[in-house]
């Protein structure tokens, strides 16, 4: 892998990682209800399951599933009931006015439970299964030693997901001061349940390639 193919792909990755989806949507909403620090945990779910696919990919292991179909559909089907969830869960949340606190302890959800959250957006998105299987291997050299050039994207990758994912956050607590009415926070649950669940829709509606 040359320097300017691996240019090539933080420039995709940035692009590609910046758009709005399922991942930084819910960070944002995250740092909205519960702050930037405590949001941390659902970056670090998101993350884990970032990292965990892209390295199943360099193993081999994604290709594997993408010849079993089953796997992938009940995988695509537990991505769209989650986001199901997290939509309705949106749109009939609490509209009390909020406590634009840094942390707002208040909460009793606990960062496990804000990781498992993230882990499970980010895992049960088959396009990220889609991407590790066709796109990432797009940018490894087969004169070269594979695993080198793996860990060289996979790091890459994290580290602009994890600019994103601050950037998203930062994004929410500042949102969040502008929520502190019940009646515009109401506004803003139910455009982010609206969004849960059209990205639900598209990821109904899609088949592996």
């Amino acid at each position: 892998m040359t320097l300017h193919t691996w240019w090539l792909f933080i420039a995709a990755v940035f692009l590609l990682s910046g758009t709005p989806g399922p991942n930084m949507l819910h960070i944002l909403s995250r740092s909205v209800d519960f702050g930037m620090k405590r949001s941390i945990a659902a970056m670090a779910g998101c993350l884990t399951a970032l990292v965990t696919v892209l390295a199943a990919s360099a193993l081999g292991l994604t290709t594997l599933l993408m010849t079993l179909p089953g796997v992938f559909e009940i995988l695509r089907y537990v991505g769209v009931a989650y986001l199901l969830y997290l939509g309705i869960k949106a749109w009939r949340s609490d509209v009390a006015a909020l406590d634009v606190g840094e942390d707002k302890l208040s909460t009793s959800l606990p960062a496990t439970t804000l990781f498992r959250g993230g882990f499970i957006i980010g895992i049960s998105n088959p396009k990220l299964i889609l991407f590790a299987t066709a796109f990432l291997p797009q940018f490894v050299s087969p004169s070269a030693a594979q695993a080198p050039q793996f860990a060289i994207l996979v790091a890459s990758f994290a580290a602009v997901e994890c600019f994103w994912y601050v950037i998203y956050a930062a994004g929410g607590r500042s949102l969040s001061h502008y929520l502190i009415r019940p009646s515009i926070k109401r506004v803003f649950n139910r455009i982010t349940g609206a969004i849960f669940v059209g990205f639900a829709a598209l990821l109904l509606r899609s088949r592996p390639a």
